[in-house]
């Protein structure tokens, strides 16, 4: 298990391009047949990607946890970003088709991924925060997701969110997921952007030709700065900075939050003139 340690908003101020990557963003998420797992310092959240091929692949136990497995003390959040696989937790199969997101309670004790077809394999994409309380695992469908479709193309933000890890939808102790489409011809997330100070959130953008780039930006209203994201690269965003980004082509994101609370509306609004 690697980790992140992430720069306060004092350092951030004077840090270098590079230092602002290594700092707060993951390179490399897939790899064939392994998985790469991240632990960081903003809410003890864990960023991972297991990309499975010829056989499955089991979710092993990390010393940095100082716990007998994965999920002791810690739910778990996947998404599937790849093609067909399916996740297997405790001997109970979950398929998972592209999109599709599943979480996994505390208590888990194995937890195994596997690709349908190992030319054409899946990409889990998972979160995980600690968890004081035991919620039953439970998969989502795409369609089982809440939808809202919000921006317009006039704006450049043209795009439907869809909440698959959230209340309403699932029990959790504090982890709220779900995965933001935008529109063709449509390149602005969260715009104005905001913060939430009770939660830090971690984005991570995909579904865009290898060749694109998202300008992500983050940093404190008065003091904001850009990085340059590939596709599938996660970045960290700490409760005091904002978190918006502008792509050079559509794309998708997944968005995950830990924190005080739960509620996705719990946002401090900003408008354009506030920005420097």
């Amino acid at each position: 298990m690697k980790t992140l340690h992430t720069a306060d908003n004092i350092r951030y101020k004077t840090m270098t391009n590079e230092e602002l990557k290594q700092s707060f963003t993951i390179e490399t998420l897939f790899e064939e047949g392994a998985l790469n797992i991240t632990y960081t310092d903003i809410d003890r959240g864990v960023v991972g990607g297991i990309m499975p091929t010829n056989s499955a692949i089991q979710l092993p136990v990390y010393k940095e946890l100082a716990a007998d497995y994965f999920c002791q003390r810690r739910e778990l959040g996947i998404i599937n970003i790849g093609d067909k696989g399916s996740v297997t937790v405790d001997g109970q199969t979950y398929n998972m088709a592209n999109k599709d997101s599943l979480y996994v309670g505390k208590g888990a004790k194995e937890i195994a991924f596997t690709s349908e077809s190992a030319s054409n394999p899946a990409k889990f994409y998972l979160v995980s925060y600690p968890a004081h309380a035991a919620y039953p695992t439970k998969l989502v469908t795409k369609n089982d997701a809440n939808k809202l479709e919000l921006g317009a193309q006039a704006t450049s933000n043209e795009r439907i969110i869809y909440q698959s890890i959230c209340p309403g939808i699932v029990d959790s102790c504090q982890l709220v997921m779900g995965f933001t489409e935008l529109a063709q011809g449509s390149v602005w997330n969260t715009n104005p952007p905001h913060t939430h100070a009770r939660r830090s959130e971690i984005y991570m953008y995909f579904d865009m030709p290898q060749e694109q780039r998202v300008f992500h930006l983050m940093g404190e209203p008065e003091e904001i700065k850009s990085v340059i994201l590939a596709p599938e690269q996660p970045v960290v965003s700490p409760s005091w900075s904002i978190h918006s980004g502008v792509g050079t082509s559509a794309y998708t994101f997944i968005w995950a939050m830990g924190g005080e609370n739960q509620e996705f509306t719990d946002m401090d609004h900003l408008t354009l003139n506030e920005l420097a």
